[in-house]
């Protein structure tokens, strides 16, 4: 359990420098340029996710991505704890 914690810790200190350099070469969702080409985009719903974009709007996007990517992976423990316990408990 200790190695995924450090595994996990290493992904969300990694985050920023994959946001930065996503970034710096013009990286956009395949999904969104789908999108875009089908006519989609222009349609799409008023709802936009908790965190639209990956991001806390307000915030430094660099930071604002860190701070998702750690709320999601507390998620992602939190739901992997419950279930552990109901197959074990």
């Amino acid at each position: 359990m200790k190695k995924a914690y450090i595994l996990i810790a290493s992904l969300i200190i990694l985050a920023p420098i994959f946001a930065w350099a996503a970034d710096l070469v013009g990286y956009s969702e395949p999904l969104e340029n789908a999108a875009e080409e089908a006519g989609a985009s222009e349609h799409g719903g008023a709802y936009h996710g908790i965190f639209p974009d990956y991001t806390l709007p307000g915030i430094n996007p660099y930071l604002s991505a860190m701070i998702a990517g750690i709320i999601g992976c507390l998620i992602i423990m939190g739901v992997a704890t419950i279930l552990k316990k109901f197959k074990h408990g």
